[in-house]
């Protein structure tokens, strides 16, 4: 089966790739393990150099790594450019902190002396989605090969080009050869890949029903795994709310990469007092954005990844409609070719609701109407996912207050959820296990060793 790099802007095929045979994934994990040995062997600071060189790569080559990911996956220009760039920041943050974050722990015991030492556990398989198909590798990658591990990644079936030009990048910023390697490989084929006792982890994001099969496979041959899964953020908004400055916020929360990220807001949770105020300056914003070329600066919406994607969505809003949910705006294809689904607003969603229940994945907003704090609260948490959360009140410790009360790996007062190198990144519930990024992400893929010394 062919991995196929489609243009959803125009939906022409760029090019098309054999998927890797049997016989060839095995010498490059051959190659990729032996070459673990030699880069473990390397101190912290040989490590830092090469991430500070790819940090350079990324830099320099941003602007075509950029039209890369606008081609192949439909992103906004402007939007991949800053994702390149934030890859960059990644390799920086771990070429200088990675010393401290894996650093010995004295630990006072019976012993002489004590200590735990944070050590590689050898290959970690990557197994990447194509929405932030930059982003999503080097926050894996760049933590586990700074402890000392190698990778090999299998990216998404429909960002093959993407994925070869990542293992250009590692062989631009002079890398060990094999330290880092890309499969094309379906995603049958990773299973094998998983079970190969030279593979010591694998680090999963995408949906949920890839994590439940990830998680039985590795669970199968006892690896290590850290699955980012899916989300259906609250976006709660109080009746104390800066209402212009929300609404403007919500835009981007919302919409930015055509509504397909796990951490987007879904479901926006409006006290009654304020909810059609909010709906109203909402719905203006929205109305604004412009559908067109990801390449024009003027656009506001790209397309979405996939035409099978976008259909999917666009089911979900026509089932959510009717069962009762009011359709403000959108809710419809645009244009002949490519990807396109309009901005889409669905007001006066419940529980029940596929907008509700369900992860909306492109551009389409769920607005729900709540009394008061707890029924908001209790809403939010109405959910099987537990990713991000954002809470938009002029008291921060009111905000803060409820952040604490919401099920997620992460809750934003007053700010867009995103992901940060220096702040913990992952889920709860169906949402996922385990944490990227920060000392927390560069720990997970280490053997924890208790030194003991008499």
């Amino acid at each position: 089966m062919p991995l196929q790099s489609i243009n959803p802007a125009t939906g022409l095929t760029i090019q098309s790739f054999p998927a890797f045979q049997t016989k060839a994934v095995s010498t490059i994990l051959e190659k990729v393990v032996a070459a673990q040995i030699n880069w473990a062997a390397l101190n912290i600071d040989q490590r830092a150099n090469f991430f500070q060189n790819l940090a350079q790569v990324f830099r320099s080559s941003r602007d075509q790594y950029a039209n890369l990911i606008t081609e192949e996956m439909g992103k906004l220009l402007k939007e991949a450019r800053a994702e390149v760039e934030k890859c960059a920041l990644g390799c920086e943050h771990y070429a200088k902190h990675a010393k401290i974050f894996l650093a010995d722990e004295p630990i006072v015991s019976d012993a002489t002396h004590s200590y735990v030492a944070y050590q590689p556990l050898g290959v970690v398989f990557c197994i990447m989605p194509w929405n932030f198909p930059f982003w999503q590798l080097i926050r894996a990658a760049a933590p586990a090969m700074m402890a000392g591990n190698t990778i090999i990644l299998k990216h998404a079936a429909n960002v093959p080009l993407c994925a070869l030009a990542l293992e250009e990048a590692f062989r631009a910023a002079n890398f060990p050869a094999d330290a880092f390697r890309s499969l094309l490989i379906t995603a049958d084929q990773a299973e094998a890949v998983i079970a190969n006792q030279n593979v010591a982890a694998v680090t999963l994001t995408g949906s949920t029903a890839a994590g439940r099969k990830v998680a039985a496979i590795a669970g199968k041959h006892l690896k290590k795994c850290v699955l980012e899964l899916g989300g259906s953020d609250p976006f709660i908004v109080l009746d104390d709310a800066d209402i212009d400055f929300a609404a403007e916020q919500a835009v981007t929360a919302r919409f930015q990469n055509a509504g397909q990220s796990c951490i987007a807001a879904k479901r926006f949770i409006l006290v009654d007092a304020i909810a059609d105020q909010f709906v109203a300056r909402f719905k203006k914003h929205v109305s604004q954005l412009h559908c067109g070329d990801p390449k024009e600066e003027m656009t506001g919406i790209a397309p979405m990844a996939r035409t099978d994607l976008r259909d999917d969505l666009h089911t979900q809003v026509k089932r959510s409609i009717s069962m009762g949910a009011e359709l403000i705006i959108g809710g419809t294809f645009i244009g002949k070719q490519g990807a396109y689904y309009a901005p889409t607003i669905l007001d006066h969603v419940r529980p029940g609701m596929p907008a509700f229940d369900e992860e909306l994945f492109g551009p389409a907003a769920a607005m729900v109407r709540v009394k008061n704090d707890d029924e908001a609260i209790a809403l939010a948490n109405r959910t099987q996912f537990g990713l991000g959360a954002s809470i938009w009140t002029r008291n921060s410790k009111r905000g803060e207050s409820i952040a604490r009360k919401i099920h997620a790996g992460c809750t934003f007062v007053n700010g867009i959820v995103k992901s940060d190198p220096r702040l913990p990144f992952g889920g709860v519930k169906h949402s996922g296990f385990g944490r990227e990024l920060s000392y927390h992400g560069i720990r997970e893929f280490v053997n924890v060793k208790t030194v003991w010394v008499k």
